[in-house]
This record gives structure tokens, C-alpha cells and sequence, in this order.
């Protein structure tokens, strides 16, 4: 397998797919019409969403990841109605079991970066991969050391190809902005740049990934594979071979289990944005290993997104005026000087609490709830309301630089915890890892958390 190049290349599988969908759609249509029937047969988005995620598997890059965040998503109230599901389940192999490169160039990109094939870099290298996604696969190998590791390969052509991607994405993200009066594209499409050309370079994601290991070092229940500097470079990145279990297997455990499941995921995602001013932008199943009693390796810190003081004053200004000490006319004069929304905006407050509430909602009570499908839904709707279904607000909304990655809290991190029903007093936990609170534990590993914070001084 090699990466498509171009921006024509890299677009004519997909147009033509989606030409020939619609075209059979309709005749599918046509024919279940004359049987007294409606709508496309289950058989025939089986048979469409495994050809996409074909095609999406073999173009790697950009369109590969938009294919992985749509896997997991909670887009069915949006896209492909009662089929979404259907759709997710396709593209789900995209998370970590994409079509892999030929071995050859595994060894030929090895070699180049290593200065030595693979079978010399490494006492044994596995050719099969363990994993390949978007920009990358995974090997299994045994270093000189003895220590056994994974061995992340680029393929070759890939930055090039998500520059074609990005190419064409500026021309999407400017209809975005003609239905969206109040939008500007200019910086959303240049902080999407930087952030996935920071991915491409795997030099710093393994500086990214040592700052999460040193930080999290010794905790009772994240972990974070240690890099190995040696037989790590720009297109190369290996790391200690971490053990777990993926996340299918992990919904097939009890609700017990993954309820710490997920209060582990919510955890390190907060403690790490607050404490670190980092996130960690790539918050989708295929990149969680897990064990049970909530135990969570994270992997993949190709995608972080580090925050300045000012940032993080803005998230803790919002915080405080919605949820902490509401405050609804601070709260809006927060969100216009923050960029957020149009200033003058011929909105009433009432509209802004209707459709910003439903963000905070899940930490607004101090109460125990799940996160489900239907909440995950909304917030992905309330992004993209380009038909106004909650009021006029997101006509008046923008989408600052330093918004554009968090939200693949909303978007990625709340769908994960949906499909993991995970159930918790929220609000609690957030008042622990809040710094304009700092809470005392509220569970168990709230107390396991403490117990490692108080040992690290």
C-alpha cells in the first residue's frame, strides 16, 4: 500500500464512491418503492459504509481521521439518520486496523530514520502490524536491551498528503463560513495546520508524550508508555509495548467496569488540561488500552494542544459564570470578549442559556449521571446548527483558534464515555480537578489520585 498524493488523487475516490452511492441509492429507493416499502434496505448501507471505510482506509492522512472521529461520534441524529450506527460500525476498523503498508517500506522507512534495518536496529521486529491508522502503523519488537517495545512507523508520503487534504479543506471551511455569517475560517483552518503538522513530526510528539510520562509517572491508574530516545526519530517513535485490552472488549465488561473505565478517561483529560495546560487532541477509542478496576494506558500524543495562562483563564471565566457561581449576564460578557459570540449579538440571554447550558449540563448538579447518546448527539448538533433547530446562537458564534481543538472534548472524549454509558456524580469529580475549586475525592480513585498527588510533593 502507498499513500494517494495530490489533491485530485486524493478527492476522485471518494467523489466517485459517493456518485455511485447516490446513483444505486436511488434505484434501491426506486425498487423498494414498487415493493411497498421505504427507504434503502440495512443491506445496502452495510454495503456503503464498508466502502467507504475502504476508501477512507486506503487514503490515509486528513481523510482517514475524519473517517475515525465519524467511527465513534454520536452523529446519527445528523448524518444517515437511524443507519448511523451502521456507518460507525464500518469505519470503527479505522481506529487501529487500517489497511497496514507494504513490509517493504515498513524496513525501507526504518532503515532510512535508523540508519540500519530493522532486523539490525532491533534484536526482532515483528513485519505484521499490532495497529495502523491515519498517519502510522505499530510493530512489536525486542530492543539490544531486551525490553520489549512498539515501534511506530510513518508512511511515506503522508505529510504530503495531508497537505492536499488541508488544501481542500480551505474551501469547505469557507462554505462553513457563508452559512455562518459570524464565522471566520482563517484561523480555525490554520490552527487545524499547525496542530496536524505538529503530528507529522514524531520527534515532537515524543517530547509531548515524555512531559504526560513524567507528569503521570507512578500514578495508580493512568499509564503512559515511556519513549525509548534511541530508536526514536522524526518518522520513527518507539515506546515501551504497553499491555490492555481494547476498547470492544471493554463493552463487554460490566457497567461497574466500565464506569471506572471512563472516570479514568474523564480524569486524565481534566487533571491534564488544568494541571498540565495540555490536551491531549486525540480522544478516540482506538488509542486506549485498558485493564480491569479502571486502569488506562493512553496512547498516541501526536495531536496536543498546549495552553498559555490567559487560555486557561478564559476556560476558568466561563466555568465559574455557568456552572461554579452562575451568572448569566457575566457569563455572556465573557463569551463576546472572548470571541465566542458576536458582540450585540440580537439575541436574548435566555436563547444563550438554552443553547450553551446543554454543555455544562452534565456538571451543572451535583447528582450521579450517565453520559448517553442522546446528550453526546446534541452537543455534536449544537456545533453544527447551521439550520438554527436551538435558537439563533450559532449564527452569532464563532470558533476562536484556542477553542477548535477542545472541542474534540465535546465532539470525541463525551461520545467515548457514552458508549461507555458511564455513570458518576460528575460535578464532584470536576470540583477535584477544578483549580478554582480543588474538591476533596469523591470515590475511590478520587482518593487513589490524592493518596499519589500528596506522595509527589
Amino acid at each position: 500500500m502507498t499513500v494517494p498524493q495530490g489533491r485530485v488523487r486524493r478527492t476522485a475516490p471518494l467523489v466517485a464512491l459517493s456518485a455511485q452511492a447516490a446513483s444505486e441509492g436511488m434505484v434501491e429507493i426506486l425498487r423498494r418503492r414498487l415493493m411497498g416499502e421505504r427507504g434503502a434496505s440495512v443491506e445496502f448501507h452495510v454495503r456503503n459504509a464498508e466502502r467507504y471505510a475502504d476508501v477512507l482506509s486506503r487514503s490515509k492522512g486528513l481523510l482517514m481521521k475524519v473517517g475515525q472521529i465519524l467511527s465513534f461520534v454520536d452523529t446519527s441524529a445528523v448524518i444517515n439518520g437511524p443507519y448511523g450506527e451502521v456507518y460507525r460500525g464500518a469505519l470503527s476498523a479505522l481506529q487501529a486496523d487500517a489497511e497496514p503498508m507494504d513490509p517493504v517500506l515498513v524496513a525501507a522507512v526504518v532503515e532510512s530514520e535508523l540508519g540500519r534495518p530493522p532486523e539490525e536496529a532491533f534484536v526482532a521486529f515483528d513485519p505484521t502490524p499490532i495497529a495502523a491508522a491515519s498517519i502510522g502503523q505499530v510493530h512489536r519488537a525486542i530492543t539490544h536491551d531486551d525490553v520489549a517495545v512498539a515501534v511506530k512507523v510513518q508512511y511515506p508520503g503522508v505529510a504530503e498528503a495531508i497537505k492536499a487534504d488541508l488544501d481542500n479543506s480551505d474551501m469547505l471551511f469557507r462554505l462553513i463560513g457563508m452559512w455562518m455569517p459570524s464565522f471566520e475560517p482563517g484561523p480555525l483552518v490554520e490552527e487545524l495546520r499547525d496542530r496536524l503538522t505538529e503530528e507529522l513530526d514524531y520527534g515532537l510528539e515524543a517530547k509531548n508524550q515524555k512531559l504526560f510520562v513524567d507528569y503521570y509517572r507512578d500514578h495508580p491508574f493512568i499509564s503512559i508508555p515511556a519513549v525509548v530516545d534511541g530508536l526514536s526519530t522524526k518518522q520513527v517513535l518507539t515506546t515501551e509495548l504497553a499491555d490492555g485490552v481494547r476498547f470492544s472488549e471493554v463493552m463487554t465488561w460490566s457497567q461497574e467496569e466500565r464506569n471506572l473505565a471512563g472516570e479514568a478517561i474523564y480524569r486524565f483529560v481534566f487533571r491534564s488540561l488544568y494541571r498540565m495546560r495540555a490536551f491531549n487532541g486525540d480522544p478516540h477509542p482506538g488509542n486506549y488500552l485498558f485493564a480491569p478496576g479502571g486502569q488506562v494506558t493512553f496512547l498516541d500524543f501526536g495531536l496536543v494542544k498546549h495552553f498559555n495562562e490567559e487560555e486557561m483563564d478564559m476556560f476558568a471565566e466561563m466555568m465559574i459564570h455557568s456552572t461554579i457561581k452562575p451568572d448569566l449576564k457575566a457569563y455572556r460578557e465573557s463569551i463576546e470578549r472572548f470571541g465566542i459570540l458576536k458582540p450585540g449579538a440580537p439575541i436574548s440571554d435566555e436563547e444563550i442559556k438554552r443553547y450553551f447550558g446543554h454543555f455544562y449540563e452534565i456538571v451543572r448538579e451535583s447528582k450521579e449521571l450517565t453520559f448517553t447518546h442522546e446528550y453526546s448527539a446534541e452537543l455534536v448538533q449544537r456545533l453544527f446548527d447551521v439550520q438554527g433547530k436551538f435558537g439563533d446562537v450559532a449564527k452569532w458564534s464563532n470558533l476562536p483558534p484556542s477553542m477548535v481543538i477542545i472541542q474534540r472534548i465535546n465532539m470525541g472524549l463525551y461520545s467515548v464515555l457514552a458508549q461507555l454509558n458511564a455513570t458518576a456524580n460528575w460535578r464532584l469529580v470536576a470540583e477535584e480537578l477544578w483549580p478554582m475549586t480543588e474538591g476533596p475525592p469523591s470515590t475511590e480513585m478520587g482518593r487513589k489520585e490524592a493518596a499519589w498527588l500528596a506522595s509527589k510533593g
